[in-house]
């Protein structure tokens, strides 16, 4: 059993074809055999003459969207049983429109606010699927990963109706025939993008895409290239570990030189793989030996830089751990959440640290006076008393006091000695 998945912008003319007698003439006996409209009566519309108002029927959703509608707001899923195999009823077809409308979480089962769809046969041995991707509440379907949904609740159906292919008989390889491979070139272009070209099918692009390459479909056809911002490290990076996978699935590969990790002389790192928390590291040991306060303000911002800074890359990588994890596995949805969370608790360490640069600006540019906690560290550099004059706990203390003041002043003049931000000149 095998589906087989599209969109489209025009309801009308879809379903003026499938209900018509198709390109060769094969369309025999055109019926609705399932369908969810909301109240509205597409069985009663499922008639030739009445094709404009199922079709109206069908986008409701998608007319209250408006300016928020997709482009081609059309799902469309086309499933092919077996032919060595003998026909399933127009109850069964119903049955597996059904399974497949809840698998990809177009209409999963109990959802008052699902998608509109319908289910109609015209051909023997094959059932056509259309749905509107607006539900009732007015959001979108995700269809990011119906393709992969479709396929394996078909293999499910396909093994629970015993329709699954016997093995073929083995060839002797004296009559097997050889099959050219398909080839794929990778290449640096001058403006500083990579682009990958040749082969079009969709396995070569389901890996082109896993490696990191953008898929672009226009009049052109399809085609696969990195951003231009790309740091040369990762080009080089995403260009081998493409070439790698592509030659794993037995595509000629030809890779340029000047992409090749492996003809690239790069020192080995003394942390191994974990090449990420060595620069952090490393950022680590500038922020300590920064002189002044501008110095620390150009290593701090690799650091709090709102959109390329190390902080903002965590909690991207963090948030897409936890999509990653939820796309593997529905069941592991507490995990994900800890994810979230964990990124949810960057991003709030992020909003504490707004203005940041322009205070950061003026520490060690002026004497700053001592807190009445610091007798006991008098050699405190300036940027200490900027940090403790500006703390909001400080500030709060100050406000409110209270009956422990005295002995929490008490510790932050004891630890303030302590603290591993120190530094002497």
């Amino acid at each position: 059993m095998i589906a087989h998945l599209q969109r489209t912008s025009d309801t009308v003319g879809l379903l003026t074809y499938l209900y018509g007698p198709g390109e060769r003439g094969n369309h025999t006996s055109p019926r609705l055999i399932a369908g969810d409209g909301h109240g509205a009566p597409i069985e009663l519309l499922a008639e030739p003459d009445s094709l404009p108002y199922l079709a109206h029927a069908l986008n409701a959703p998608v007319e209250r969207l408006g300016v928020r509608a997709p482009e081609r707001p059309v799902w469309i899923c086309s499933v092919r049983s077996d032919p060595r195999r003998p026909d399933l009823t127009d109850a069964q077809w119903a049955a597996v429109a059904r399974r497949l409308v809840a698998a990809t979480g177009i209409a999963p089962n109990g959802d008052p606010n699902a998608c509109r769809w319908i289910a109609l046969r015209n051909q023997p041995r094959q059932v056509h699927v259309v749905a509107t991707l607006a539900r009732e509440d007015g959001s979108l379907h995700n269809a990011y990963r119906d393709a992969f949904r479709l396929q394996t609740e078909c293999h499910r159906l396909a093994a629970e109706l015993g329709h699954q292919p016997t093995a073929p008989h083995p060839t002797p390889r004296a009559e097997e025939t050889p099959v050219p491979a398909l080839s794929i070139t990778i290449t640096a272009e001058p403006s500083g993008s990579v682009s990958a070209k040749g082969a079009t099918d969709d396995l070569s692009a389901t890996l082109l895409r896993h490696a990191g390459f953008q898929q672009i479909e226009d009049w052109y056809g399809r085609r696969h290239r990195l951003p231009t911002t790309t740091p040369a490290a990762d080009r080089v990076a995403i260009a081998t570990h493409a070439a790698e996978m592509l030659e794993a699935a037995r595509y000629g590969v030809d890779l340029d030189p000047a992409l090749d990790a492996s003809r690239t002389s790069t020192p080995v790192h003394p942390l191994g793989p974990y090449i990420a928390g060595a620069e952090l590291l490393q950022l680590t040991d500038q922020i300590r030996s920064a002189e002044g306060g501008a110095a620390l303000l150009r290593v701090v911002d690799h650091l709090l830089h709102p959109e390329h800074g190390a902080l903002e890359r965590i909690r991207e990588a963090l948030e897409a751990a936890g999509e990653q994890i939820t796309d593997l596995d529905d069941e592991a949805y507490q995990l994900a959440d800890r994810f979230d969370f964990a990124a949810e608790f960057v991003s709030s360490a992020q909003s504490q640290l707004i203005d940041w640069e322009g205070e950061l600006r003026h520490v060690g540019n002026s004497p700053h006076p001592q807190a009445e906690t610091q007798p006991l560290s008098p050699k405190l550099p300036d940027s200490r008393c900027a940090a403790l004059g500006t703390s909001p706990a400080a500030a709060r203390a100050k406000l409110s006091p209270s009956p422990d003041a005295g002995a929490a002043g008490t510790n932050t003049a004891v630890r303030a000695p302590q603290a591993p931000s120190l530094r002497t000149r």
